[in-house]
């Protein structure tokens, strides 16, 4: 019999894990390290001129404490705006500032800036040069973390932060499209954590009627509004030594936002109702597709609540760009519904991926499960030629020759059940991408409640597709 370790009897004593740890550091080392040039910024004019900043990731100009590059200057926002790298150009986004961003003279809200041109915002005139300066980029060995897949070099990027970040109890602060994946990059780091045993509770507070959100969040006793005909424990107590995912963290009502604030810096929370707190020991991950600066500028989300929650941001990439990872991706949503061998051959063709690579994928990977569900249940093997839209609109009606083929050696009953669940799946699918996942919007479009919306996607298993395989 073999030994139960797995190693030859042969090799050795059994190496530490510091050992091991520092061998796999080794080879880690070892491999190409993408690197980038920094970014110099200096002020030519305003009340911080003569001050530089040097950067090597995306920068975000203002005054708030947050900012990267950190300015005095009483006209400009507390975000004022960012620049960011695409592919080798910069591009500077205006966040939603009172006084507005101005290249050259001409006010921008989304430009391509070339270095050295002269960047006004308010009294501030400052000037952006790309230095021979060169900044490695930390990305992991990995491909695979928690549940999230991924070989491009933007999700390895992402996962070398997420392996940092995972085993402390830092608040992370998920941002990204609809549809990149949030919740599942939420539940991984969870799953990486010291508090793995413990549960992952999720909150989407873009779906709960704001009068009974808090209750939702902290809990309530018995008596404490007209209804409460028993005490009821909040979300925060139920994640207790695990995770609480507030998913939609954008959508947070003004007068709740305080009540969040205090539990984040007290680590306690008080039911409504209750006259003293309660301890809490949770993580908290929220996430949203709101840009919260924007929010901060417009005064709907408070400065100190985003400080917050953003102790360490992570960007999700959308599938625009990490259309390398397609793949691997529609592999794993091919898992996940259990897909024939016959139908996985031909999704899996490198013709069918090919033509996955040319649409732009809005809606991202729930858009991909989506068109892969529907490419399962219809079987046209391939996708409708508007690459903004590779599902049909919901109105356009389910083509015979695409409907499941008659088998009459099956009972009625059986035959109809699939036709009908092809169809609502083909149906619900359409709905979510025509909507770019908003639920609400989704509910009330098809003319059905939101709850039996809910139950109608959890029945199809598309609730998951909010989120990556």
């Amino acid at each position: 019999m073999p030994p139960m370790s797995g190693r030859d009897p042969g090799s050795g004593p059994p190496r530490r894990g510091i050992d091991l740890l520092t061998e796999t550091l080794t080879v880690a080392s070892r491999l190409p390290r993408p690197v980038v040039a920094t970014v110099h910024v200096e002020v030519l004019a305003g009340p911080d001129a003569g001050r530089s900043f040097e950067v090597a990731d995306r920068l975000v100009i203002g005054t708030h404490e947050s900012s990267t590059v950190l300015l005095t200057d009483r006209t400009v926002s507390r975000f004022h705006c960012e620049i960011v790298r695409d592919d080798e150009r910069l591009l500077i986004r205006d966040l939603g500032s009172r006084n507005g961003t101005f290249l050259e003279g001409v006010q921008v809200r989304e430009a391509y800036c070339t270095p050295g041109l002269g960047i006004v915002l308010g009294e501030t005139r400052l000037v952006v040069q790309v230095t021979n300066h060169e900044t490695p980029v930390d990305t992991s060995t990995r491909d695979r973390f928690g549940f999230m897949n991924g070989r491009s070099a933007a999700m390895r990027q992402v996962f070398a932060t997420l392996e940092r970040v995972a085993p402390t109890d830092a608040t992370v602060l998920l941002l990204g499209e609809t549809g990149t994946g949030k919740e599942v990059a939420a539940e991984s780091i969870h799953r990486e954590s010291t508090r793995a045993r413990g549960p992952f509770v999720v909150v989407d507070c873009g779906a709960i009627p704001s009068e009974l959100l808090e209750s939702e969040l902290f809990g309530h006793d018995r008596g404490a509004f007209t209804g409460a005909i028993r005490t009821r424990e909040g979300a925060f107590v139920a994640a207790s030594g695990g995770t609480i995912f507030l998913d939609e963290i954008g959508e947070l009502p003004k007068d709740l936002q305080p009540k969040l604030l205090r539990a984040l810096s007290r680590r306690a929370i008080k039911p409504v109702g209750r006259e003293g707190y309660i301890d809490i020991d949770v993580r908290v991950i929220a996430a949203t597709n709101r840009d919260l600066r924007q929010e901060v500028n417009a005064d709907r989300f408070r400065g100190d609540l985003y400080y917050r929650l953003a102790v360490v941001e992570v960007q999700l990439p959308s599938l625009r760009q990490r259309l390398d990872d397609l793949p691997v991706l529609v592999e794993a949503i091919l898992d996940d519904v259990r897909a024939r061998p016959g139908d996985r051959s031909r999704i899996l063709a490198a013709a069918f991926l090919d033509h996955l690579r040319q649409h732009a994928w809005p809606g991202n990977i729930r858009e991909l499960r989506n068109a892969i569900e529907r490419a399962l249940a219809l079987r046209p093997w391939e996708l409708a030629p508007v690459p903004e839209a590779p599902i049909e609109p919901a109105s356009a009606p389910v083509r015979g020759d695409l409907a499941p083929a008659v088998d009459l050696t099956r009972p009625f009953k059986e035959a109809r059940d699939e036709w009908t669940g092809t169809f609502e799946r083909a149906y619900l699918g359409a709905l979510l991408d025509a909507h770019g996942g908003n639920i609400r919007a989704a509910a009330k479009a098809a003319g059905i409640d939101r709850v039996h919306l809910y139950r109608l996607l959890a029945r199809h298993g598309l609730r998951r597709a909010d989120t990556e395989s």
